[in-house]
């Protein structure tokens, strides 16, 4: 990979008529380098961003429906839940959507990448002088772009609604930071399983996770309606953790304890799953197409 600079004039013969063409000099730079990686990962992101916002039915599907689906579970679920808890039901339900659309988009752009393996798009960049991580680091990044925003919508969304920060500007932003780190966590999962998987099998086995996690949080329903022998599994698994440290930078409440869950949970999934999703991520951009 070359870096262009202009020329320099050092005084010889040949700079004048060179600085008058004004022509590059090229200066070698390794594939390997970290400015080359940061340079093709935002081009990476870049692209990845620019399909979505072209495709309606990746908006519709990372934007839209989580919107609405906010709001159909304000209007069915707000006074009951708010009637059995003494507390505005929002709090919980704004944070547990922000979370849903993060891993619906994840499940996406994971569809998107096993097309991108199918048509060989893959294997072409692989055989240009692209730094090798740029594809999955890229990929990460326009990650945290969306869920940004679609976060935001969210919450624009939620206040309308009733929802506010009650804690000020820095617990606002600390709760913004939770599901992008919530959702690079599971697109790294989704991204291992899907160089492992085959046809529709990805949809169905992230269907049965997201499911699961949506019906049993402290988002959807308080830990206390659950049965009893069921409650400690749900106040501890990673979406009810990062929906009650939400909780906690809005509303009020604890805010330690499930933030750091919550970034235990986060880390363990980069662990378990990173080293199998680089892994997979070269060996589908090897066999592309």
């Amino acid at each position: 990979m070359s870096v262009i600079e202009r020329p320099v004039d050092t005084g010889t013969d040949e700079s004048p008529h060179i600085a008058a063409l004004d022509l590059p000099r090229v200066t070698a730079r390794s594939e390997r380098s970290p400015v080359v990686w940061a340079v093709h990962s935002s081009i990476q992101c870049k692209r990845l961003l620019t399909a979505w916002l072209r495709d309606p039915a990746t908006t519709i599907q990372t934007i839209v429906y989580p919107a609405l689906t906010l709001v159909m579970f304000w209007i069915v679920l707000d006074d009951s839940i708010s009637g059995f808890t003494g507390k505005p039901a929002i709090y919980g339900t704004v944070p547990m959507i922000t979370l849903v659309a993060a891993m619906t988009g994840a499940v996406v752009s994971a569809l998107g990448f096993k097309v991108e393996k199918a048509t060989g798009l893959l294997g072409r960049f692989w055989t240009m002088p692209i730094h090798r991580a740029a594809g999955l680091t890229g990929r990460l990044f326009a990650e945290a772009i969306r869920i940004a925003i679609t976060t935001i919508i969210i919450i624009a969304v939620g206040f309308a609604l009733g929802f506010r920060f009650d804690q000020g500007p820095w617990a606002a932003l600390g709760l913004m930071g939770i599901p992008i780190l919530f959702g690079i966590a599971f697109a790294v999962f989704i991204t291992a399983i899907a160089t492992i998987t085959q046809g529709p099998l990805l949809v169905q086995l992230v269907g049965i996770v997201m499911n699961l996690l949506l019906f049993f949080n402290s988002g959807f329903v308080p830990v206390l309606a659950y049965p009893s022998w069921l409650r400690s599994t749900v106040e501890n698994q990673p979406m009810s953790c990062a929906i009650e440290a939400m909780k906690g930078l809005s509303y009020g409440g604890p805010v330690a304890e499930p933030l750091v869950d919550t970034l235990l949970w986060v880390a363990g999934a980069i662990v378990v799953f990173g080293y199998p999703a680089i892994r997979g991520y070269r060996k589908s951009a090897e066999n592309s197409g």
